[in-house]
């Protein structure tokens, strides 16, 4: 007889971990430019973590992290992303100018200051 190794509720995804050398330059680009709420930040450890929606971002202080890689990026929804944008720009972040498709769905791509890449989206108002 087969062992049933279905779980009976999917696993839930807590937090994304981004690992960086440039720890409070990240803290403070995630928090003020993209405006998440910091929930942990423990500064001799290079630990932070990051209220993002219904899930989290913890940021990891690292000696060494390699290059950053295209095949991950991170997505979030923002209520009004030329709003965003504008912030990103202030900044100096680089941003694809916002689009839109023909369903109303606005959009706009940046990297933060590690060069992980971020999209930005927004859902039509109705």
């Amino acid at each position: 007889m087969a062992k049933d190794i279905r779980r009976d509720e999917p696993p839930g995804l807590y937090c994304v971990e981004l690992r960086t050398e440039n720890w409070n330059q990240l803290v403070d680009w995630y928090r003020e430019v993209l405006g998440l709420r910091v929930l942990v930040r423990v500064i001799d450890d290079g630990y932070a973590l990051l209220e993002a929606g219904e899930t989290r971002l913890a940021l990891l202080a690292r000696e060494k992290c390699g290059e950053t890689s295209r095949r991950i990026s991170l997505a979030f929804e923002v209520k009004d992303v030329r709003q965003v944008c504008a912030r990103l720009e202030a900044v100096g972040s680089p941003v694809s100018h916002p689009k839109h498709d023909q369903e109303g769905l606005r959009e706009a791509n940046t990297t933060d200051p590690d060069g992980n890449w971020i999209r930005l989206f927004c859902w039509p108002r109705h």
